[in-house]
C-alpha cells in the first residue's frame, strides 16, 4: 500500500514521541515503550495488523539471533570480574604506575580498562569506594576523581561492544565487531581524556559535600594477581581484533586465518574471558557460582528485551520504506555521520538511556543508509561510532547512570550537573570530531 512521505514522517515522529514520553514522564519500561511505538508507527502508516505483528516477531528474532549470546556472555564476564575483585586489582595497579599526583588520571584509565567488559553503572558502583580514600590521601578534590572515573567508564560504554547500544547498532547495520572494537577504542581515548580534563578544570571550583565515614567501601584485602585480573579483559579484546586482522590479511583457506576467525568470534572470545575470570579466584563453591550465573542471566535479560524491542521497531520502520520517500524529496548524502549523530543526540538527551537512544537511531537509519551515503562497510562502522558519540550527551537527571554517580560519590546533584553533565557534552563533540577525522583517514 502506497503511503505519502509526510504520513511516514508524522508516524515516525509519533513513534519516537511515544518512546520518549512513556520512558520519561510515565516511567514505562523501555521494552513496552518500544513495543507500543511499533504499533503506533506501523498502524499509523496503514500497515495491516497481521503484517505489523509479523514484522515485530521477525525484527525481535533477528536481533536476538545476532546479539543474544554476546550480551549474556558479556554481562556474565562483568559480574565475575566484580565478584573476584579483579576490577579493584586493576585499579590499584594503574594507581601504582601513575602515582598520587596523577591519581585522577589513573581513575580515568581504570574506568576505561574496566569499562571494556563491565557496564558503566556496575563499574562505578564497584570502584566508587576508592574515590574518597584516594582524595583524602592525595588532597585532590573528590569530584575530580569521581568524574574522571565516571567519564572513563562512560567513554567505552557508548562506543564499544559488548555494551548493548554499540553491539545492537553493529548488528542492525551489519558492522564487523572486531573492527568496531579496534577503531572504537581509538575513538574512545580522546573522549576519556577530555572528560578527565574537564573534571580537573571545572572540579577546582566545586567543594565536595562530606560523606559519612561508615559508608565508604573498603578495599579488598585479597584479590587475584595483576596478570589474572587483566587477562579476562585483554584476551577477548585481542582475539576479537585479531579476527578482523586475519580476515583482511590472510586467504580464507589459510589454517591460521581459520583458527583466528574461530577464536575471534565474539561468542568464543567472551567465553574464553569467562573461563579466565574463574581463574582469578582460588576457591569456588557451587552456591556462589550458581548465584553469580543466575544474576548474570537476569541482568542480561533486562537488556535483551530492550534490544529485541528495538529490533522490532527497526523492522516496522523498514516496512514503511522511508528511504524511498526520502529519495523523492532530497538527497541526504552530505548529511552522513552528522545526521546519525544529531538524531541519537536528541534521543539521548530527551529520554536518558544511551542504549535506547542508539538502538532507536540505528533502527531509523538502517533503511536510510543509501540516502546518507553510508553503504560501505567503513561508512557503516563510522555511522555506529557517530551514533555512539550522540548517545553520550547529555547525561543529566533523566539518566540512571547520572544518579549512580550522585549516590555513590556522595556529591551534590548540582555539582555533578556542572562537572559530569558538561563533560558528557564535550566528550560527545570530541568523539564526533574524531569520527569526522577518521572518515578521511579510512576512506
Amino acid at each position: 500500500m502506497a503511503t505519502s512521505f509526510y504520513l511516514v514522517i508524522i508516524c515516525l515522529l509519533a513513534g519516537i514521541a511515544v518512546i520518549v514520553l512513556l520512558t520519561t514522564k510515565y516511567r514505562v519500561h523501555a521494552f513496552f515503550a518500544l513495543l507500543i511505538a511499533c504499533f503506533v508507527t506501523g498502524l499509523g502508516v496503514q500497515l495491516p495488523l497481521a503484517d505489523v505483528i509479523t514484522d515485530i516477531k521477525d525484527g525481535f528474532g533477528n536481533i536476538m539471533k545476532s546479539l543474544g549470546l554476546i550480551i549474556i556472555l558479556g554481562t556474565t564476564l562483568g559480574v565475575l570480574l566484580e565478584h573476584t575483585g579483579s576490577t579493584k586489582v586493576m585499579a590499584n595497579f594503574i594507581l601504582k604506575k601513575t602515582g598520587d599526583r596523577y591519581a585522577a588520571l589513573a581513575m580515568s584509565l581504570t574506568g576505561f580498562v574496566v569499562g571494556l567488559p563491565v557496564f558503566c553503572d556496575s563499574g562505578y558502583i564497584v570502584l566508587s569506594g576508592l574515590t574518597r580514600p584516594l582524595a583524602k590521601r592525595t588532597g585532590i578534590p573528590v569530584i575530580m576523581i569521581a568524574v574522571s572515573l565516571a567519564t572513563g567508564l562512560y567513554a567505552v560504554h557508548c562506543l564499544i561492544p559488548p555494551h548493548p547500544g554499540a553491539a545492537a547498532a553493529a548488528g542492525v547495520l551489519n558492522v564487523d565487531f572486531g573492527k568496531l572494537v579496534g577503531i572504537g577504542i581509538i575513538t574512545a581515548i580522546p573522549a576519556m581524556l577530555v572528560g578527565h580534563w574537564w573534571a580537573m578544570f571545572a572540579g577546582k571550583k566545586i567543594k565536595a559535600v562530606a560523606e559519612p565515614e561508615e559508608i565508604i567501601v573498603k578495599e579488598i584485602s585479597e584479590g587475584p594477581s595483576v596478570i589474572k585480573a587483566f587477562l579476562p579483559v585483554v584476551v577477548p579484546v585481542i582475539l576479537i581484533a585479531m579476527k578482523s586482522f586475519a580476515a583482511t590479511t590472510f586467504h580464507i583457506s589459510n589454517p591460521w586465518a581459520l583458527f583466528f576467525l574461530s577464536l575471534g568470534d565474539p561468542v568464543i572470545a567472551l567465553s574464553i574471558g569467562i573461563i579466565l575470570s574463574f581463574n582469578a579466584k582460588k576457591k569456588w563453591d557451587k552456591n556462589t557460582i550458581s548465584i553469580l550465573l543466575q544474576e548474570s542471566v537476569e541482568k542480561a535479560g533486562g537488556i535483551l528485551v530492550i534490544i529485541g524491542a528495538g529490533g522490532a521497531f527497526g523492522a516496522i520502520l523498514a516496512a514503511t520504506k522511508p528511504g524511498e520517500h526520502f529519495s523523492e524529496i532530497a538527497s541526504l548524502g552530505s548529511a552522513g555521520i552528522f545526521f546519525s549523530f544529531l538524531l541519537t543526540f536528541i534521543l539521548k538527551t530527551a529520554q536518558g538511556s544511551s542504549t535506547v537512544a542508539i538502538i532507536t537511531a540505528a533502527s531509523i537509519i538502517q533503511p536510510l543508509l543509501p540516502m546518507l551515503g553510508l553503504q560501505s562497510s567503513t561508512n557503516r562502522l563510522l555511522c555506529v561510532l557517530s551514533m555512539g558519540a550522540g548517545s553520550m550527551a547529555i547525561s543529566h537527571a533523566n539518566d540512571a547512570y547520572f544518579w549512580v554517580i550522585v549516590k555513590f560519590s556522595g556529591l551534590d546533584m548540582k555539582a555533578v550537573l556542572r562537572v559530569y553533565s558538561v563533560a558528557t557534552l564535550l566528550m560527545s563533540l570530541v568523539t564526533l570530531l574524531m569520527v569526522y577525522i577518521l572518515s578521511f583517514i579510512l576512506s
